[in-house]
């Protein structure tokens, strides 16, 4: 995209090279050929997009099939749907399955999840090296929750200061002009 704004190209799909669409429903039909393809990462946006409009069973429908691609977001929807009975009947055993299987892919609100379900079972040593973990991969909310475990001393000072000095790494790994130009991009498009 910043060799497309830099030369001022036509904006382009960075998998496809097709021209980006310029309407909300020629964004949506493009997505749906993606699902028809069965790209699982189409398949759990479109399951996001179903949620959003409050269809939950056509957005447990699509977040089922992306997980069973692979998606790791589509476990974190999951477990999601299952623990609120959206789209699904209630299931918490179902729902902590896909938040480990989501933890284990690297979702860090999902291993923030499995730190709140340790915390609620009393197990203050799981909590902390969940949150540890989801401090690694860049979740500012595992920070807060580590400090408060510090407040009330079940998290060493060393084991605080090893978690902030990963999250900030990660939060730096994460920075790029690519990456800037991108966000510019799509928040000019949502603002305009």
């Amino acid at each position: 995209m910043v060799r497309e704004a830099e030369r001022r190209l036509e904006k382009s799909c960075p998998f496809c090279r097709e021209p980006i669409p310029s309407t909300e429903e020629e964004c949506h039909k493009q997505a749906m050929k993606r699902v028809e393809a069965n790209d699982p990462v189409a398949m759990c946006g479109e399951g996001f997009l179903q949620y959003q409009k409050g269809d939950y069973s056509s957005a447990f429908e699509y977040s089922k099939k992306a997980a069973e691609l692979g998606n790791v977001s589509a476990h974190y929807r999951l477990s999601l749907l299952y623990l609120d009975g959206q789209g699904v009947e209630k299931d918490e055993k179902k729902s902590i399955h896909h938040t480990e299987v989501a933890a284990i892919g690297g979702h860090p609100d999902a291993r923030c999840n499995l730190a709140s379900y340790e915390e609620r079972n009393g197990d203050m040593k799981r909590t902390a090296r969940h949150l540890i973990i989801a401090a690694t991969q860049g979740s500012n909310e595992s920070i807060k929750s580590l400090m408060d475990l510090f407040k009330i001393g079940k998290v060493s000072k060393d084991d605080l200061a090893a978690a902030l000095r990963a999250h900030q790494a990660a939060v730096e790994e994460t920075k790029s002009p690519q990456r800037e130009a991108a966000e510019d991009f799509f928040r000019t498009r949502t603002t305009s």
